[in-house]
């Protein structure tokens, strides 16, 4: 039950930008200025990425929804909750990552993504061995909670009413429909980063050509 039309509005600042340091001589007013290429490039907002609101978001349920409809000592408590966790920490993990490696951006991304894919599952035994039914992408309730996702100012609030008023079916399903949504929008952050990564190389590889093109800029 993917929701492709969030992928439209994911938007990550690490990709798209360029930046310069210049080089002056103040010794002699008629140096030109030149333009030496990003050895780093500008770190992204971890905070604006749609994935991890809704991330954020999906910890926040699950962490009720354990304390609601679990029994105290449930060892599926631990295990959800944490798998939450992961998925929301490893997103900041990777943001900040991004600046010295891409390697490690896109590992922890990944991370991230397995771990929602293991609290989707979750979700999804905890409706099958009580016999309640998991929503289908085209019904009434999917598409309403889909809709709910799409808004730009998406927060907790959006859906505290519902996770602290109605059954654990009702909850349930609404945490499955926000996951399969950060995991599409995952997914294609894990492209961008791949091709990214392809154009640009890694951190050494960075280095390597902006030395390079120093050399050149210093030629008389």
């Amino acid at each position: 039950m993917s929701d492709r039309d969030d992928g439209n509005h994911e938007k990550n600042g690490s990709y798209g930008r360029k930046a310069f340091h210049n080089s002056h001589d103040s010794h002699n007013s008629h140096s030109s200025e030149i333009p030496q290429p990003a050895i780093l490039p500008p770190r992204g907002d971890y905070q604006t990425l749609l994935s991890y609101q809704k991330s954020e978001i999906i910890y926040q349920i699950t962490f009720r929804f354990c304390r609601r409809f679990l029994r105290r000592g449930d060892r599926t408590i631990d295990q959800m909750v944490q798998a939450a966790r992961s998925g929301k920490q490893n997103i900041v993990e990777g943001s900040k990552a991004a600046t010295t490696s891409k390697e490690m951006e896109i590992k922890l991304t990944n991370v991230a993504r397995a771990s929602l894919e293991e609290l989707l599952e979750d979700y999804r035994d905890y409706l099958r061995v009580r016999d309640l039914p998991i929503w289908d992408k085209q019904s009434r309730e999917a598409l309403y909670v889909r809709k709910l996702g799409a808004t730009s100012a998406i927060s907790f609030e959006t859906f505290r009413q519902f996770t602290e008023t109605r059954p654990a079916e009702v909850v349930a399903n609404i945490a499955i429909c926000l996951i399969h949504q950060t995991n599409y929008l995952l997914d294609q952050q894990l492209k961008a980063m791949e091709k990214a990564f392809l154009a640009d190389g890694g951190l050494l590889e960075r280095m390597t050509r902006a030395r390079l093109q120093m050399r050149k800029g210093q030629k008389p």
